[in-house]
């Protein structure tokens, strides 16, 4: 899979620094704990076993049980702990495992978490940063595979961000922390293990600030997620066929940063929207609709979305890689694009 970042800073020889996904997550964690003495982390197995993706490993021995917390299997108090201390001027991290099981605790997160500040007139704010493991790949079925960004990219008052590699990972983990509003940090699980270039010093991701992972001129590809990487091969492949694709990474879909996709349409007249979730009611949908609003007149051709079918994700390994879009079906939705226009 190919990845293309911001070029990062050097290691001390002069050598590329590269982290895995999940050390990249763990080293931000950890630098914006030790910055911030009023950040705290909150979870099942987060402290004594290093999560279920050995995503907080080596935190409890360093900032101990006060900081790293062990909680019940019990998403929503576990969610209302976080809304609390945030509320009473704590910087909790809250890992809810496996984003399938926000729907055990959406009420504390849509009617409290999002909306406190609003309802007390801006004089209460809540600085909670909610982690969680998303996507399908790994064989784990229908209820812990699930792309459910939509749900929460719809509600006021929440903030969602999709790392792409591990670079991003660490810099908007950072920034999610740091923010005064409640964040959501979807990781994908299959990406945990895969390495990019990642500066050693501690750095944020502006939050609301899209990234052109690629430049092109034929097309444009909106990718959510993990698919940047598809893009970024299916990129390749079309190059070798003279087509210029850009990909456009969002990094955060709450709030979106529209302009840097209009930009590239207004250049390349023609776009796809990808990404891992079920294509019905995605967050493709909004994408697409905000173009045709704002870059109509530009548009040589419909704006194509590619997204999971709808239905549960299959436990079956054969189903599941169906399921899923890659970069071939991204290379074929180019081809199709250039086409009709």
């Amino acid at each position: 899979m190919t990845t293309i970042t911001e070029a990062p800073a050097p290691a001390p020889d002069g050598t590329a620094r590269t982290l895995t996904y999940v050390k990249a997550f763990n080293e931000g964690l950890g630098q914006v704990m030790r910055e911030d003495d009023s950040v705290f982390v909150a979870g099942e197995d987060v402290a004594g076993y290093g999560g279920v993706f050995r995503m907080f490993e080596g935190l409890l021995e360093e900032f101990g049980p006060r900081r790293m917390v062990d909680t019940p299997i019990s998403e929503a108090a576990l969610v209302g702990l976080g809304v609390g201390a945030a509320a009473r001027g704590l910087r909790p991290v809250v890992d809810l495992m496996f984003m399938d099981f926000i729907g055990v605790c959406l009420d504390q997160i849509v009617n409290q978490a999002a909306k406190m500040k609003y309802m007390f007139g801006g004089a209460v704010s809540v600085p909670l940063t909610i982690t969680t493991a998303s996507g399908a790949g790994l064989g784990a079925a229908a209820q812990h595979s699930q792309s459910l960004e939509a749900w929460l990219a719809h509600v006021p008052g929440l903030k969602v961000v999709m790392p792409c590699d591990a670079y991003t990972a660490k810099g908007l983990t950072v920034s999610a922390i740091r923010d005064d509003n409640p964040v959501v940090v979807m990781l994908n699980k299959v990406l945990l293990g895969s390495k990019s270039e990642v500066p050693e010093q501690i750095y944020g991701i502006p939050l609301g600030q899209a990234h052109t992972a690629r430049q092109g001129s034929d097309v444009t590809v909106v990718a959510l997620g993990r698919m940047v990487g598809e893009a970024l091969t299916a990129a390749a492949e079309l190059a070798a066929e003279g087509v210029e694709i850009e990909v456009i990474d969002p990094r955060t879909v709450q709030p979106l940063d529209t302009e840097t996709v209009i930009a590239s349409v207004r250049r390349t007249n023609r776009v796809l929207v990808v990404h891992e979730a079920v294509t019905f009611g995605g967050l493709g949908a909004e994408i697409a609709a905000q173009i045709q609003d704002a870059a109509f007149d530009y548009l040589d051709a419909p704006v194509l979305r590619i997204g999971a079918p709808f239905s549960p994700v299959p436990f079956s390994p054969v189903l599941e890689k169906a399921y899923v879009p890659d970069a071939a079906r991204i290379a074929q939705g180019c081809r199709r694009l250039l086409e009709r226009s």
